[in-house]
């Protein structure tokens, strides 16, 4: 594995400004995730880092190891997309050797054997080793094609939003699997994805991206709690942040224009009074949706609450944030 650095990195495809300025460092062994819409310049950095496009500008380095003048065959990465692209006529454990027996690794085939047997325990996929690719379920498909990445040891995994096309059980079990093989291999990884779930529960940092900018760069419980910006703090959070103008509770600092809060951090029982317009029951927890002087807002309560709704409470903030009229976090 090694540390992987972008500096001052812009990409433009004819007039779109897919990247600009980005300066990112990856280091060895981190799980980095990249979050933000479509078209927030999340792939083109994937690609930059891997070769397959080159940067208008600016530099990346490997290992130390500026890569900018070497093909995506040099820079020793291994990519997972979204799609499978397994070879659907192979075997499973061919399709795992794969990589290995191209013409650039000529891995001996007694170490290929090893590799694909080790990738297989890690993947929890040996009793798959003998069918066919056509045989697999979606999530088997998944694990293959990482599995795929895995046996060549590269210096950095760059993956390309690869559980998105899974349903939710199975995105929710390749989370965990993904976590667990990155703690036993400390593997350094670089992840894209518009999933805040996958975000919050994956990474070691996250980067979130807005039209090809880094705007914030932190742990995920740093970006969560302390958002630079409206748009940062809307990223993360479900149910997401609320939002409503700073003035309709006492207290907003000088220049605010929207006040900020989680579900988590309005108070019940006290302040203003808010009607009750819905109850969402959950499970493990109770989702209530008010309104506020004409302002949707959802909070949450106790699992067991009697409210229902028409019913008026009281709420008042805690733990507030406070944005200017630019969106801009204000102190």
């Amino acid at each position: 594995m090694a540390e992987v650095s972008l500096t001052n990195i812009t990409k433009s495809f004819g007039t779109t400004r897919a990247v600009e300025d980005l300066t990112l460092t990856i280091d060895d062994g981190a799980f980095v995730v990249l979050l933000g819409p479509t078209g927030a310049g999340k792939t083109t950095t994937l690609r930059l880092i891997s070769g397959l496009d080159q940067p208008d500008l600016g530099d990346i380095l490997i290992g130390g190891q500026s890569v900018i003048n070497e093909t995506p065959a040099m820079r020793n990465v291994a990519m997972v997309f979204q799609q499978y692209s397994l070879y659907p006529h192979m075997t499973v454990r061919d399709n795992l050797a794969f990589p290995l027996r191209s013409p650039m690794l000529r891995t001996p085939e007694d170490e290929v054997v090893r590799k694909v047997d080790e990738v297989a325990e890690v993947l929890r996929i040996r009793h798959k080793l003998n069918d066919k690719a056509t045989t697999l379920s979606g999530g088997e498909m998944q694990r293959v094609s990482i599995g795929r990445a895995l046996v060549r040891k590269p210096s950095i995994f760059l993956m390309d939003e690869p559980l998105s096309s899974l349903d939710a059980k199975l995105r929710a079990d390749l989370r965990i699997e993904l976590k667990r093989i990155h703690a036993s291999l400390g593997a350094t990884l670089l992840y894209v994805t518009h999933d805040q779930i996958e975000a919050m529960t994956m990474a070691t940092s996250i980067g979130v991206l807005d039209q090809g900018r880094l705007v914030q760069f932190g742990t995920p419980r740093d970006v969560y709690e302390n958002p630079v910006s409206l748009y940062v703090a809307s990223r993360l959070g479900q149910p997401r942040i609320n939002t409503l103008p700073a003035d309709v509770f006492p207290g907003a600092p000088k220049g605010a224009m929207t006040i900020g809060l989680r579900p988590e951090h309005i108070q019940q029982n006290e302040g203003k009074p808010s009607e009750v317009t819905r109850v969402e029951h959950l499970g493990d927890q109770t989702r209530l949706h008010l309104t506020l002087e004409g302002h949707p807002i959802v909070t949450l309560t106790d699992v067991h609450t009697t409210l229902k709704p028409n019913d008026i409470i009281s709420i008042q903030p805690r733990n507030a944030l406070y944005f200017d009229a630019q969106g801009h976090r204000i102190a």
